[in-house]
């Protein structure tokens, strides 16, 4: 897929984050963005967190890995030394990205053993000048994804205080992921759920910032409820899990109803088909087939015949000699039910 040049600017990437697809580590490596690219031509994508450290001092440039048919898709950092980001910026801007975003949200003990992610919204004053290194460093948008607030903190306090800060030093784009982060207390995985979300809060921030492009991100697992908030006034809006384990039912009209094309909505059976050339070369290079399919699993939520899908990826993806006719007869048990 080649780039589109309309959607490398700022103002090209700005339009495709009406919708995006959140940074999930473990999650939204390259084989899933292409997977999702298939689905969405507009859709906004976003890497996995790479932390700066591990770029600038551990030289893991092929953290940095994409291919251009994923764009538009953004680079989501994490660190908390100026210079250090800034140097990531260049090097994320360097090898093609659209966007660099700073992670101000990831509650992982990892994350706050290393004083960034959620952490960081207790120093607004340091993110500020973090994202000032960042958009002193590169021409694309520096952009930030934060929470509401941290443990004890008042949201309706801190985050209108982040934002001014933060925003007055140049970055214009904000993910809010309307919920707390309980760093005390809380793994990072019951972060994702237990803290209440506070949807109204995010609209406040739009009312008293309306010159800022703000996205929600938090709960959303449907394009009802993405087209409810981008009529209620907000920019964009950031889906998570719902985009991994059910990408079908986000992504495939997501160009019709989000971004107001024309064209017929994707299907799940195409984006396979569309897959297994990438597949084939994935596995010429030496990579192994679970690798791609694992981000697969999902494609037919909901569907007759996805758990035969579902099974016989999962069982026969890790195994040696694994390739895409594995996949091809996975797709029967959906296929042949349909026609059934």
């Amino acid at each position: 897929m080649s780039v589109d040049p309309a959607k490398q600017g700022i103002s090209g990437v700005r339009r495709a984050s009406r919708l995006s697809v959140a940074p999930m580590m473990d999650w939204t490596d390259r084989h899933c963005r292409v997977l999702h690219r298939l689905l969405s031509s507009e859709t906004l994508l976003y890497t996995e967190m790479v932390t700066a450290p591990a770029l600038v001092r551990g030289g893991a440039l092929h953290l940095l890995d994409h291919s251009a048919r994923e764009h538009p898709v953004a680079l989501q950092l994490g660190g908390s030394d100026p210079e250090e980001l800034a140097a990531a910026a260049r090097l994320g801007q360097t090898a093609g990205y659209a966007e660099i975003n700073l992670n101000v949200g990831c509650p992982s003990d990892r994350v706050q053993s290393g004083t960034f992610g959620a952490v960081l919204m207790k120093s607004p004053a340091l993110v500020a000048e973090c994202c000032a290194a960042m958009i002193d460093a590169v021409d694309v948008e520096v952009t930030v994804k934060c929470r509401i607030g941290v443990d004890d903190q008042v949201p309706e306090e801190v985050l209108p205080e982040f934002i001014a800060q933060v925003g007055a030093v140049g970055v214009e784009r904000f993910a809010i992921h309307a919920r707390m982060a309980w760093l005390d207390g809380l793994s990072p995985k019951e972060n994702r759920d237990i803290p209440p979300l506070n949807y109204p809060l995010v609209m406040q921030m739009k009312q008293l910032f309306p010159a800022l492009h703000l996205s929600v991100n938090g709960g959303v697992d449907s394009l009802d409820q993405a087209e409810a908030f981008l009529e209620a006034g907000l920019d964009g809006v950031m889906i998570g899990r719902a985009a991994y384990h059910q990408p079908a039912d986000m992504l495939c009209a997501a160009d019709r109803r989000i971004f107001g094309g024309t064209a017929p909505d994707t299907t799940p059976e195409g984006a396979v088909q569309a897959m297994l050339p990438y597949i084939e070369a994935h596995l010429a290079a030496g990579g192994r087939l679970h690798q791609v399919t694992r981000h697969m699993l999902g494609l037919f939520a909901g569907r007759p015949g996805a758990r035969g899908w579902r099974r016989a990826i999962s069982e026969g993806a890790s195994k040696p000699g694994a390739g895409p006719e594995l996949v091809e007869a996975a797709l029967l048990h959906v296929t042949e039910r349909c026609a059934a």
